[in-house]
């Protein structure tokens, strides 16, 4: 199978990886002359576009599935509806009219979708109900893939990712200095974000899917327990009314603050996901060791 990865950065270059050991012919595509050359380091086919640009685009090769996992790069909300809307139904639209389109058709979202279930679980039927304008275009976006997706005879799945972490993104000392305020943990290790879309590439055929592992945890039961593992001190708890006494929170951060909900991967389990890594315990692993032989960094 020939995939293309557009925006192909942290669970991009994961997938190209996992796709080029099992046979597969990825190809990578970012816009950065740095982002070119971290996809040939991990060894797979790299082309420069930008997903805002049908003529850039265009340089990308015909392929058998595309996954759209580019990112805004941590700004508002008015350049996430530029890549995450704009730029996705620019995506459907260049490869879907193409003379030889593409099959399959891949969005990367996430689990903010869902808004505030009160701690409750969530799956993939639960209605949505995004908080803050960066979620809603989330959202909007999940929209674009499945109708315009299919309208452009595509066939389109969302991958709804939970917290990411693993290599460069353990964060431990956000949890070991503290303060830790409450709320429930919904975690995935890179390496099964990345599982995951392959799954849905190859094995799967499900409008959607939650990526996530088996076990959400409170925040303080999770620091509590990693602290253990590191050999120090429990961090400092705090409520979420008393963080949010700090009045140092902006509007969408206080709205995050105040979500909490439990994600189930019942479905994925159930069509027959494997996990590498199937709760937080075994995927700190590595940076718990490296936190105790004194290397974490």
């Amino acid at each position: 199978m020939d995939v293309a990865v557009l925006g192909c950065g942290y669970v991009g270059l994961e997938l190209g990886r996992q796709l080029t050991a099992a046979g597969h012919e990825p190809v990578g595509v970012r816009r950065s002359a740095d982002g070119i050359d971290s996809i040939l380091a991990a060894g797979f086919e790299a082309v420069r576009a930008d997903v805002t640009d049908a003529d850039s685009l265009a340089s990308v090769p015909d392929v058998d599935a595309v996954v759209f996992a580019a990112s805004s790069g941590g700004r508002g909300a008015e350049a996430a509806r530029e890549v995450y809307v704009d730029g996705l139904r620019t995506a459907i639209e260049q490869f879907g009219s193409r003379d030889d389109p593409p099959d399959q058709f891949v969005y990367t979202s996430s689990t903010g979708v869902y808004g505030d279930y009160g701690g409750d679980w969530v799956d993939e039927e639960t209605p949505l109900d995004p908080t803050t304008e960066k979620t809603e275009v989330l959202a909007e976006a999940e929209r674009v893939a499945l109708e315009e997706g299919t309208e452009a005879g595509i066939d389109p799945t969302v991958v709804r990712f939970a917290g990411l972490y693993g290599p460069d993104r353990y964060r431990l000392t956000r949890y070991l200095d503290g303060p830790v305020t409450e709320g429930y943990l919904n975690m995935i290790h890179r390496a099964d974000a990345a599982g995951v879309v392959r799954f849905a590439l190859i094995d799967a055929d499900e409008d959607v899917l939650l990526a996530v592992d088996d076990e959400p945890v409170s925040k303080w039961a999770f620091a509590d327990w990693l602290a253990d593992e590191c050999g120090v001190a429990w961090p400092e708890k705090q409520t979420v009314e008393e963080r949010l006494a700090a009045g140092d929170l902006s509007t969408p951060a206080e709205r995050r603050l105040r979500t909490s909900k439990r994600c189930s991967n019942a479905l994925l389990r159930e069509l027959g996901y494997e996990f590498s890594y199937p709760t937080f315990r075994e995927g700190y692993r590595p940076a718990v060791e490296a936190f105790r032989r004194g290397e974490y960094k």
